[in-house]
C-alpha cells in the first residue's frame, strides 16, 4: 500500500500528485479494473494473445546507450 508523508513545506496538491505516481507505478488502478467485473477464461487468453500480438507488431525495443 503506498504512502505519502507530506513534507511541513510541501503542498497538498504536490503531495497528492506524489501519491497518485506511486499508486500508478505499483499496479493499483490497472488491477482495480482489471477486477471489477468477471472474465471468462477464454476472453482472459483472447486478451493475452492480442496484447502478444500488438507487442509484436511495435517491433523490438532497442536499448541506446
Amino acid at each position: 500500500m503506498p504512502e505519502v508523508i507530506i513534507h511541513d513545506d510541501e503542498s497538498f496538491e504536490r503531495a497528492l500528485k506524489r501519491f497518485k505516481k506511486k499508486c500508478e507505478k505499483a499496479g493499483i488502478l490497472s488491477d482495480l479494473r482489471k477486477h471489477r467485473h468477471f472474465e471468462k477464461p477464454s476472453e482472459k487468453r483472447k486478451r493475452k494473445t492480442n496484447a502478444a500480438a500488438r507487442k509484436t507488431r511495435r517491433g523490438p525495443r532497442v536499448a541506446r546507450v
